[in-house]
Formats: structure tokens, sequence, C-alpha cells
């Protein structure tokens, strides 16, 4: 029996997302897929709010994440720093040679613009990381008021990873001003993984023009330039972009509003649960993300165990913290496709198994 996937991603795909992938492939160097590519792109410009354009590249979030850096950093890069993710970034800096600083903050805290502000004035930055909403903690960093400390420091490109926010919760790409948003499908767009969507400014790209060693794969100027004959660099996942295809298309019916008001009403239905059980969000609850929540275990649940009995019994799976957080959180996402039914449904089983491992 499909145990069903509470947890921050992969989420739950729909039969309708499966049934879309279900057609005959087409050459990506053919009219039929530049019509593909030109649909999708119009409809991923709304949902990250931006006249951008936005790359199709077959690959997990992090290779778009890494590239981005690639592409953007001459001299050293502020990684802003507050889960494991974001850290992850840091570290990924460093692993492909590039000078960097990881502008630490505790665990679930938000990224300090006032911090921001007193880094950047140093001049020693000419890029800077920044995660939304970090997967690892459930928290949102506050990316509108970091970007109008950014936008005083011209020579800084910013890179934004919106990985488990993206089409769940606002990410209004050009009112911000940031010059670079990466995210994946496998979230709260609920797609099999795969697939890297980045919206790249043209600052970003003349950055890139001076930047040497860019790589082949994740290369800005390789992307604009099929981007603007409407496909890929090299073979692309064409299934699964006949999956986004069809997910623009259900998210221009269902409305990004209504969508965004959906992700947030579900998500308030946890954080109902988590009053209700005397347990706490890990954030404070004015940074804690839309999409998913990160959850203290006050209680001392026997996490891996009420974790097995939920999919034993009810064929569901939910998240027992992730990295340092392991066994001291719960993580239960409500991105995607997920319904004031569903999500029902998922605390009900955990009301009836949690006196169990408490």
């Amino acid at each position: 029996m499909h145990t069903k996937l509470f947890i921050p991603g992969p989420v739950d795909v729909s039969q309708r997302s499966y049934q879309a992938m279900v057609q005959g492939l087409v050459s990506h160097r053919s009219l039929e897929f530049e019509e593909i590519y030109r649909t999708v792109q119009s409809g991923l410009q709304k949902i990250f709010e931006s006249k951008d354009p936005v790359f199709l590249i077959t690959s997990s979030a992090w290779g778009a994440l890494e590239g981005s850096l690639k592409n953007t950093c001459r001299k050293k890069a502020l990684c802003c720093t507050s889960g494991a993710f974001s850290e992850k970034w840091y570290e990924v800096a460093l692993a492909n040679g590039i000078a960097a600083d990881a502008l630490k903050h505790d665990w679930g805290t938000p990224i300090d613009p006032n911090r921001v502000e007193e880094a950047l004035k140093t001049g020693d930055y000419d890029a800077i990381t920044i995660v939304h909403s970090e997967t690892s903690t459930g928290t949102y960093n506050p990316v509108k008021e970091i970007m109008e400390v950014v936008k005083q420091f011209p020579e800084v490109i910013s890179l934004v990873d919106t990985v488990s926010s993206f089409s769940g919760a606002p990410t209004p790409k050009d009112a911000w001003g940031v010059d670079v948003i990466v995210t994946g499908v496998q979230k709260a767009l609920a797609l099999p993984p795969g697939l890297a969507l980045a919206s790249v400014s043209n600052r970003a790209l003349e950055r890139a023009k001076a930047v040497p060693h860019r790589g082949y794969y994740f290369d800005f100027l390789e992307l604009n330039q099929k981007h603007a004959n409407n496909t890929t660099v090299t073979t692309p996942a064409i299934a699964l972009i006949y999956a986004l295809k069809d997910k623009v298309e259900e998210i221009e019916s269902e409305g990004l509003k209504t969508r965004f008001e959906r992700h947030a009403r579900l998500n308030k239905r946890v954080h109902d649960w988590v009053e209700k059980q005397g347990l706490s969000l890990f954030p404070e609850k004015k940074y804690a993300a839309k999409t998913l929540s990160c959850i203290r275990n006050t209680r001392n649940i026997d996490l891996p165990a009420f974790n097995q009995a939920l999919k034993d019994e009810f064929s569901f799976c939910i998240d027992g913290g992730y990295g340092k957080l392991k066994g001291k959180t719960l993580r239960i996402s409500n991105m995607g496709n997920e319904t004031e039914a569903s999500m029902q449904a998922l605390l009900d089983a955990m009301d009836v198994l949690i006196e169990r491992f408490a």
C-alpha cells in the first residue's frame, strides 16, 4: 500500500501529475518542445513574479544553487546561515574553491538584516546567499528586509533559495530585487524530483560574463543562449517538463493568491494541533514557514517508533528531524496538493498514536 508523504520533500504527487508525464517524448530540439517551453516559461514567471528568464535545469536544486555561486562570485560570498541548508550552501562554496564567510545565526532564528549590513559594509563581498525557507528548522528569513540592505551595495549579487517556499508562499522576485532565485519541483510544486528552476536577472548574467571557470552544465550564459530559443542546453527530463506544464496550468486555474491562502490555512491547522498537544514550534511563530512546521519534541516522543506506527497503521509518513535536530523535532509538510481533509486525516492519526509513544 502507498505511504502518503507528509515530509518536507519530496511530497505526495497527484495522479494528475503522473498522468501528465505519460506521453510520447518529443525532441528537445523540436518546434513542439519549444512551444511547451514557451508555455511553461510564461507560467513560471507569474509564480516567480518576475520578468526575468527562468532556466529549466535537469538537476536537484542543489545543482543550480552551486551553479549560482560559480556564475556570480568573483571575490567572496557572504553566506547567511541559520540551519542545515544555509550552512550547506557555505560548505558548497568552499568545496568549489570560492572564498566565503558564514554569517552565523542560531538554528531557528531569522537572519538579522543589521548584521548583514555590518558585514557588507566591509566591502569584502560581491555575492550573498540567503535561504528564504530554512527547511531544517521550518523558519522563514525576512528576505524583503534583507534585500533593502543588499540594495545599498550594488556590487553584491543576491542569491536566494526558495526550495521549500516557492508556489506555496509569495516569493516576489522583482519586488524584492533579488538577482537569482533557485527552487526545485519536488516540494510545493508537488512533482517528482529532478528539475531545478532558476530565475536569473540581467545583473547576474552580466556578472557571469566576468567570472572565469563557470563550468558548462550550470553556466548561466549557456543556459540563457538556449533559453532565447526556448530550449535547454542539454537533453532535459522531458517527462518532468510535461508535468511542470500541467502543474503551471493547475496553479493558474486555482489562482496564486488562493493557493497561498490554502497553504497558510493548512499550516495554521497544524499549528493549532501543536498547541492542542502541548508542543511548540521550533522557530518563533511569526517567523514560522507556511509550507511546513518544525515542532519541538518537548514530550519526548519516540519519533522513530511513532513514525513507523504511523506508516504501518495509517500509511502516513512525517519527518523525525534533520541533522542535529534529529529526534529533537518533528517536521510536518502541508505543501503541494494537500487539503483540509488530507491534513486532518494525518492529525487525527497522530492523535490516536501520540499517547502510546510520548
